[in-house]
């Protein structure tokens, strides 16, 4: 199956977008790569060295889950959503920055879903080598907690 770019699946803008690729979503897995170079959508969360701080590893995991949902909510007839971040666990980083003119392969894998919770194990590959695991604990509010949230006014308005 052939999907759109991970833009497509988020309710984010520029820059906050930080995964790129789509290559899987079923119903349980979501597959997304993104590049680190100077020329990548990366490029304004470089160190000098043009390496990504591995600080970042939580986020694109979270954006991969965010496409997960997106994919699922689209197929359901409904826009991307926002989601929140709870928390995560278990958190494992075996570089301190991920290397200049790598592919980075991320994985978010459902472990749980409750109505608005879910529980995801990801991880990010390179080259075959798995250099972050995680398991994040997610949220999506709906349109009264937004507003709630952030006053009668919705993000983007």
């Amino acid at each position: 199956m052939k999907y759109d770019l991970a833009t497509h699946y988020l309710p984010h803008e520029a820059p906050m977008v930080m995964i790129d690729k789509v290559h899987l979503v079923d119903d349980e897995t979501c597959v997304c790569s993104v590049n680190v170079s100077k020329h990548s959508i990366l490029a304004p969360f470089l160190n000098a060295d043009d390496t990504l701080p591995n600080l970042y590893a939580i986020e694109l995991m979270a954006q991969t889950v965010g496409v997960w949902n997106g994919f699922h909510g689209i197929k359901s007839n409904h826009t991307a959503r926002l989601g929140m971040l709870l928390g995560g666990r278990a958190i494992k980083m075996s570089l301190n920055a991920f290397p200049t003119n790598s592919e980075l392969l991320i994985h978010a894998k459902l472990v749980l879903a409750d109505s608005k919770l879910a529980n995801f194990d990801c991880k990010i590959i390179i080259n075959e080598n798995c250099v972050a695991t995680g398991k994040l604990n997610v949220y999506e509010p709906d349109e009264e907690e937004l507003a709630h949230l952030f006053g009668s006014k919705r993000l983007g308005e």
